[in-house]
């Protein structure tokens, strides 16, 4: 098919109707997970090309897709005229579709945004990492007080050790994730 014209309002762009391909060491822009470019490598794991930012690692198609039955590519090259597109398309729209909370001080100056999905997810964390510590106190307690068999005692002990590794696990991924984005802040800087 070669190239077609698209035309909108009173200017006419002349496009490649070839689908863009991606390899490992591409610079791409990525609208859906954020604003900045991202450096794709191969993720010989998954056999697929994937780029990390924020402690989250995306995985795609060599041509831009997250799967081959997507309907478009999620991935555009990281060029002066795709950056100007995307801008041009999520200009206005975006901040109309985006609720943002301040609970900032007017003294603040650095401001981290972090989704709802993000912050309900280390919300829930430490909520059941709480509720896993006040378990292991009343599990303490019934052994201290002798309110439970030594053989029972031993095998929950058994558990809760189990339970605490699992949980010590899942905080420390949440807090490396936290440190990774208040590393480009002054307070990531000052703990150094």
């Amino acid at each position: 098919m070669g190239k077609s014209i698209r035309t909108t309002s009173n200017t006419q762009t002349t496009t490649n109707s070839t689908p863009a391909t991606f390899k490992a060491g591409d610079s791409v822009l990525c609208p859906s997970v954020g604003n900045g470019a991202y450096k794709l490598f191969n993720d010989k794991e998954y056999d697929c090309l994937g780029f990390t930012t924020n402690g989250k690692t995306y995985h795609y198609c060599n041509d831009g897709k997250v799967s081959r039955d997507d309907a478009a590519p999620l991935l555009f090259h990281d060029t002066k005229a795709n950056r100007q597109a995307i801008a041009t398309l999520y200009s206005g729209s975006q901040s109309s579709q985006r609720k943002v909370i301040d609970t900032t001080e007017a003294d603040d100056k650095e401001v981290i945004l972090i989704s709802a999905f993000d912050l309900s997810d280390i919300a829930c964390d430490i909520e059941s990492a709480s509720i896993v510590i006040s378990d292991i106190g009343s599990l303490l307690g019934l052994i201290h007080y002798e309110k439970i068999e030594q053989h029972t005692a031993i095998s929950m002990a058994r558990l809760t050790h189990d339970a605490t590794v699992t949980w010590y696990d899942l905080l420390q991924n949440q807090v490396n994730s936290i440190k990774e984005t208040l590393a480009m802040t002054r307070y990531g800087r000052e703990g150094k």
